[in-house]
């Protein structure tokens, strides 16, 4: 279980560190920086399939994603005695993002590009990652260190072995150190990290895949897009936890039942309403009752990854499909570890209501605070040097 989340530079994400649980709701007003904590986990789901670069591309580049603040805020700026001003900087430019958890923990480190005639000579550079074990960062914990083109593994017997000395500046060690046999905390880490599952504001418009019949194969993992929602009912009805599914539909839905029909080959998604003579295909929901049918295929996975991530799940749902949506939810966090970053007051005082370790975030001068963080008991943190 990942126990903090740390993100230095990213956006409004100055330096944070944000503690988590088993089951998380992380919210703040609009602008707070939830969006930017969203995607940067992204950003480190990234790193596993050797996409961060060109990731950090799509959202403009590393200049664009970079905290646009000065390098520290003075006190004496943030009690309004002088305006914000920028100052020399006394630490390289870098983006960091890692985290901790009960076993491993990772981290990466991304700066600018060497001045060169390149073509690519605005790709951003990894100068730094690691690999430890426990909680904390520490020089005995470290298990992989990899600086600049080097990739050091440390031995059975304590001592370090060079992985590899010429390891690309956009190439993570985390797709090109995955040896099992001489690194096998890469290899385990790296896997780990692919089971991360993200979800964030399926299609439900009239063209929306999940609408329409498809070709069904066994779907033990709900597309990102929701087009197999058809298949992956059936997969739960066939090899996951069927009592769950008819409950989480009635829990919704009374007296309403899930129905798939096999037309050569091709699924269809059906649901009988309770008072209506027939059933209703997927074309012919409503958007949120959709919506709702596709969170109950995601939540319900018979393959549950150890990191789940729910961005805004509230969005098109009635306020009174939230309590049930928190019931699916919290079943789900006894399975995986749940993050889910939501506005929806109903729902995240439902939420609460399973025991939900409850962050908000809030900005000041720009940067993204968690409110009452004195009250909170933050996990240590250290970013190495380069």
């Amino acid at each position: 279980m990942l126990t903090a989340v740390a993100i230095s530079n990213y956006r409004s994400l100055r330096n944070i560190v944000i503690p988590l649980q088993n089951l998380n709701v992380v919210t703040g007003a609009n602008g707070s920086g939830k969006s930017s904590f969203y995607r940067a986990l992204r950003l480190l789901g990234d790193t596993a399939q050797g996409r961060v670069v060109p990731s950090l591309a799509r959202e403009g580049g590393l200049q664009s994603t970079l905290w646009a603040g000065p390098e520290s805020i003075a006190k004496s700026v943030r009690r309004g005695e002088y305006p914000v001003e920028g100052t020399r900087r006394e630490q390289p430019v870098n983006l960091r993002l890692g985290f901790a958890s009960d076993d491993l923990g990772y981290l990466i480190d991304l700066g600018l590009p060497r001045p060169s005639s390149s073509a690519f000579g605005l790709d951003p550079e990894i100068k730094r990652e690691c690999i430890w074990h426990g909680l904390v960062l520490r020089p005995a914990a470290m298990l992989v260190d990899r600086q600049g083109p080097l990739v050091r593994v440390r031995g059975e017997n304590g001592s370090w072995n060079i992985a590899t000395k010429t390891l690309a500046s956009f190439d993570s060690m985390m797709t090109h150190v995955g040896d099992p046999r001489n690194a096998p905390e890469t290899l385990v880490l790296r896997e780990s990290i692919r089971a991360w599952r993200f979800y964030d504001h399926f299609r439900t418009d009239v063209d929306a895949p999940a609408r329409l019949s498809h070709i069904g194969t066994r779907t033990p993992i709900l597309g990102n897009d929701g087009a197999d929602i058809a298949a992956a009912i059936e997969t739960i009805r066939e090899i996951g936890d069927v009592d769950a599914l008819i409950a989480a539909v009635s829990d919704a839905f009374p007296q309403s039942r899930l129905s798939i029909t096999n037309s050569a080959g091709r699924f269809s998604l059906l649901m009988q309403q309770h008072g209506l003579l027939r059933p209703l295909d997927a074309a012919e929901l409503s958007d949120g009752t959709l919506r709702y049918l596709l969170w109950i295929a995601a939540l319900l996975t018979p393959r549950p990854p150890a990191v789940m991530v729910l961005n805004e799940p509230e969005t098109s749902l009635h306020p009174d499909l939230l309590a049930p949506l928190a019931r699916l939810i919290a079943r789900a966090a006894e399975r995986s570890q749940v993050i889910v970053v939501t506005h929806a007051s109903q729902l995240i005082a439902a939420l609460r209501e399973h025991g939900s370790n409850s962050l908000t975030l809030e900005k000041s001068f720009g940067e993204t605070t968690i409110a009452r963080a004195e009250d909170l008991d933050l996990p240590a943190w250290h970013w190495p040097s380069r």
